[in-house]
């Protein structure tokens, strides 16, 4: 999720009701991505997987980026190249490799530490004061991601799976800072394009050597496109709105929906159990995202 200033609409109290449910609509969709990554991850390999969400989600905004192309002249594509690259390619493709290795909810609990890694990342290197609160809820954070990756899954553990989930966690909280200081400004549906399309170029050697040779299952083809165009592209642009209508902070609360739905989805359709170690990792991150965002 890249986090972007935009400005801030005022809601008509007629339209209160909109706003949950787009928020727990978007949550589904956000946790579903990690049940389609589990899905399509076998048999695609992470790299090409990577690539075709990229290509996809990037189509997708590619509307936005058309109608903004004045703001983006040639000089700017260098910082959109490398903020691409550790906002959306990389996290990607370590989600897309946990996901080969691990159920579905683990990679959706480990994206909730986001919040708390951009906070870590604007304290050690953007100089913003991270205060008691948030320096006690980011080390009741590391503990959940510690219990999480003393799990197993069938009888394997799993706690390189967490690694690289919280590895994509802490590059997106170096991405949307930033994304914050370097391209405000900009409209935020045009950076995600922009920024998923030179991910997608920048992925595409990787993609084509990495290859399968086996033929791909409608199934995988299916959730690789969802991956693609619903939870990267559609869902961006139902973010966007979010935040241009109740703010960021407000919009932000999505966090807490995602490892919700992304079990949830894995236990319905996957079959995959809620583990105890699960619980109550999911209950220690979320309770130090809740613990992060309130107010002092």
């Amino acid at each position: 999720m890249n986090s972007v200033a935009v400005p801030t609409l005022d809601t008509p109290s007629s339209h209160a009701w909109l706003t949950p449910v787009e928020l727990g609509l978007l949550g589904a969709i956000w946790g579903a991505s990690f049940l389609f990554m589990r899905v399509a991850a076998p048999h695609f390999g992470a790299m090409p997987l990577v690539e075709v969400r990229l290509a996809l989600g990037s189509l997708v905004l590619l509307p936005f980026l058309w109608r903004a192309r004045a703001q983006f002249p040639a000089r700017l594509w260098p910082k959109l190249a490398i903020i691409g690259a550790i906002n959306s390619a990389v996290p990607f493709m370590l989600f897309a490799w946990a996901a080969q290795r691990a159920p579905a909810g683990v990679g959706a609990i480990a994206n909730a530490m986001t919040v708390l890694f951009t906070a870590l990342v604007g304290f050690l290197f953007f100089g913003e004061k991270i205060g008691t609160r948030r320096a006690t809820a980011l080390l009741v954070g590391f503990a959940g991601v510690v219990v999480l990756a003393s799990g197993k899954a069938a009888g394997a553990s799993i706690s390189w799976a967490v690694a690289a989930g919280a590895g994509a966690a802490f590059l997106y909280g170096i991405g949307i800072n930033l994304v914050r200081r370097h391209l405000t400004g900009l409209p935020p549906a045009a950076v995600a394009s922009a920024t998923l399309g030179v991910s997608a170029l920048l992925t595409l050697p990787f993609a084509v050597a990495a290859w399968p040779q086996a033929p791909i299952p409608a199934s995988s083809w299916f959730s690789a496109a969802m991956l693609g165009v619903v939870c990267t592209g559609a869902a961006f642009v139902m973010y966007y709105r979010l935040i241009a209508r109740i703010g960021a902070s407000r919009a932000s609360t999505v966090t807490y929906l995602i490892p919700v739905f992304g079990v949830a989805w894995a236990w319905m359709l996957l079959d995959e159990p809620l583990t105890l170690t699960m619980g109550i990792a999911g209950a220690l991150i979320l309770g130090s995202v809740a613990l992060s965002q309130k107010s002092a």
